[in-house]
């Protein structure tokens, strides 16, 4: 079989290259896995109308192809034939046209490799606003390549885009031939310089004569953003409206998911008869399946709206804001990504800590990254909030900000007392391009949300199932006798059934609760709650709670799963009127006492920002840092600080 042509996406960061990916490829992407490397990168399948087809490697974005970091060998490897299992076919380079002179520094020394290349010249819409022309002959005479001017987020060009990006995947497609050489030296020097300018002059200009006026409003809006305090207040409150925002709409959705998971429930009461396996489908693995799934809409929300952010240019800003405090902290400038990126996982924030040259600094960012919340504590706290500022999506939005404030602020604390002690020495500044204002691209914020939905899922279908599984099981065995006060109950019940079937119904009702909770309390998981249930009471939590907070030390996300399947059965939580999410609400103590009061919810809340509960972050931080000491410490000052802390909100409240 012939091989799919193998094209590489180079460019610059801030040039659109993953917009522009995302457009070409749709969502026909996966996750590279070539041997060897460390650096996160993509293929896609770019299927052209009419026929043909090719893959995009979508290559981490850099500033020159020569510098010693992951991402600038990733590139190299990949363009010389190490990455994967042949050289690529040809090359796809992203230029900015609002930056065209330094980016043509890199497309001379990218070019000068002699692969065969189509240039796209991104962004061209922004460009045309502010009187920049571009001419596409000109840019292939002065390149010697095929050049296409698109805008990767409204679609212009593409379709020209894909065609010449199959033609120049076929066999016996020419190298670059430019006007004039390339410069030989690096990018930065004068020759490379000279270069640019000249072919700048060639290729664009401003028939009007100058940039419209509207620069300046980039300028105010830039003075505003990055500003030491007024800044972090805008990005507070930005955070806050997407929490409330997410609050608000995702209600609908959630509700919906949640009686799709009832409706299955009553379907498996309806065809299975009462028992063991029918109390195993619908409490174990339904019921505690859906008490994970139903905050997916919130995640994708989240994502989504995160995606949009980052995209208009408005994240690169609020991370030029708090570099300050970063540094004043003792975290380097090139830890802000990392950090950035743990609030989706913390796994790939640590294994990119790669990035930071200087190992204190590095180590640093190790260490504090797991405060960062990540998707995994997104179901615990809109639970909580939920329960703590019920109907009200506003507070619960500035609640949910605090928890990532309170997570941050730890961050930087446990950072400041590291470089005092352990890892003395001055941190790194950051060096940081602010990219342009732009209309984000729904289709690429569209893509990113799916992927962490289809993540979130498949923890789902695997880790958060098996542990559902194991939780009922521990919960429903051993069997534990009736209660001595049931069948009195239900003595009653049957002597005014005929008089009084509300009566009666009530007797029973309560008589099943009295047999649920002893059965609760006998099972495997209760004699474990109840032996615990000393160490974590002065936080507020009961025996129920305690094994909910030790299975969640597996994956944070189970919490809400442990908890359903641990009071879920004996509230009612088939009921029609009674979803999910109202069970848990619903949920009480042995002693008929709220499970869920202000102190205990606000306890838990402030523990589950703190405390590390992953351990695949314990085992890839052991793997970066060489030994077991650090991610130990790593776990052992955490989860005191997240106990004291705890304790402290819950005497406060109590």
């Amino acid at each position: 079989m012939t091989a799919i042509p193998r094209i590489a996406l180079l460019g610059n960061p801030n040039t659109g290259k993953s917009t522009l990916y995302n457009r070409l490829c749709g969502l026909r992407t996966k996750t590279a896995n070539f041997p060897g490397s460390t650096v996160e990168h993509h293929v896609g399948r770019c299927q052209v109308p009419g026929g043909g087809e090719f893959d995009i490697v979508d290559l981490p974005g850099v500033y020159s192809l020569m510098l010693e970091i992951p991402e600038s060998r990733l590139c190299r490897d990949c363009l010389e034939g190490r990455l994967g299992d042949r050289r690529p076919d040809a090359a796809l380079l992203v230029l900015d046209a609002n930056n065209l002179p330094r980016n043509l520094q890199f497309a001379a020394s990218a070019l000068k490799r002699g692969l065969p290349t189509v240039v796209a010249i991104n962004m061209v819409d922004v460009a045309r606003r502010r009187g920049l022309v571009i001419d596409e002959d000109d840019a292939e005479r002065e390149l010697g390549v095929k050049v296409v001017a698109v805008s990767a987020r409204t679609g212009e060009g593409l379709d020209a885009l894909r065609e010449a990006l199959l033609k120049v995947a076929k066999p016996g497609a020419t190298a670059p031939s430019p006007r004039q050489p390339y410069p030989t030296s690096e990018i930065g020097s004068p020759a490379s310089t000279r270069w640019s300018a000249d072919a700048f002059s060639a290729i664009a200009a401003h028939p009007r004569g100058k940039v419209p006026d509207s620069l300046s409003l980039h300028d105010r809006l830039d003075t505003a953003f990055t500003h030491p305090v007024a800044g972090i207040l805008c990005f507070a409150v930005a955070m806050s409206l997407i929490f409330a925002t997410i609050y608000w709409l995702a209600q609908f959705p959630m509700d919906a998911v949640d009686s799709v998971f009832g409706v299955l429930s009553h379907a498996i009461e309806g065809v299975i008869p009462a028992g063991t396996l029918q109390d195993l489908l619908i409490n174990g693995v339904v019921g505690g399946v859906a008490a994970t799934v139903v905050f997916l809409p919130q995640i994708v929300l989240l994502f989504l709206l995160l995606a949009l952010l980052e995209d208009s240019g408005y994240l690169a800003r609020a991370a030029f804001a708090v570099d300050r405090v970063m540094r004043r902290a003792g975290l380097p400038g090139q830890a802000f990504m990392p950090l950035l990126s743990a609030h989706a996982c913390a796994l790939p924030a640590i294994m990119s800590t790669r990035l930071i040259p200087n190992p204190r600094d590095r180590l640093a960012t190790i260490l504090v990254s797991p405060f960062m919340s990540c998707s995994a504590r997104v179901p615990v706290y809109v639970l909580l909030t939920g329960l703590l500022f019920a109907g009200r999506p506003l507070a619960a939005g500035i609640a949910f900000t605090a928890c990532y404030v309170l997570g941050a602020i730890a961050a930087l604390g446990t950072s400041k007392l590291l470089r005092a002690s352990l890892l003395r020495g001055a941190s790194s500044p950051m060096v940081l391009e602010l990219p342009e204002y732009r209309v984000p691209s729904l289709r690429t914020a569209v893509a990113v949300a799916i992927d962490r939905a289809f993540v979130f899922l498949r923890n789902a279908g695997s880790v958060i199932l098996a542990i559902a599984i194991v939780m009922w099981w521990l919960s429903a065995y051993p069997k534990a006798p009736p209660d001595v006060r049931s069948a009195a109950l239900l003595t009653q019940a049957a002597e005014i059934r005929a008089s009084d079937q509300d009566a009666a119904e009530t007797l029973v009702a309560e008589a099943n609760r009295l047999d649920q909770r002893r059965q609760q309390s006998e099972s495997f998981a209760g004699q474990v709650g109840t032996a615990l249930e000393p160490v974590f009471a002065p936080i507020g939590l009961d025996r129920q709670l305690t094994v909910a907070v030790l299975t969640s030390f597996l994956a944070r996300e189970v919490f809400t799963t442990t908890v359903f399947v641990l009071v879920g059965a004996g509230s009612d939580a088939n009921s029609e009127d009674s979803g999910t999410l109202q069970s848990v609400r619903n949920a009480t103590r042995d002693d008929s006492t709220p499970l869920f009061t202000v102190p205990t919810a606000a306890s838990l809340l402030v523990f589950f920002v703190l405390a590390m509960q992953c351990l695949p972050t314990l085992v890839v931080v052991a793997r970066e840092t060489g030994s077991w000491r650090w991610p130990l410490l790593q776990f052992a000052y955490m989860s005191l600080l997240a106990y004291g802390c705890a304790f402290l909100t819950y005497r406060v409240l109590a």
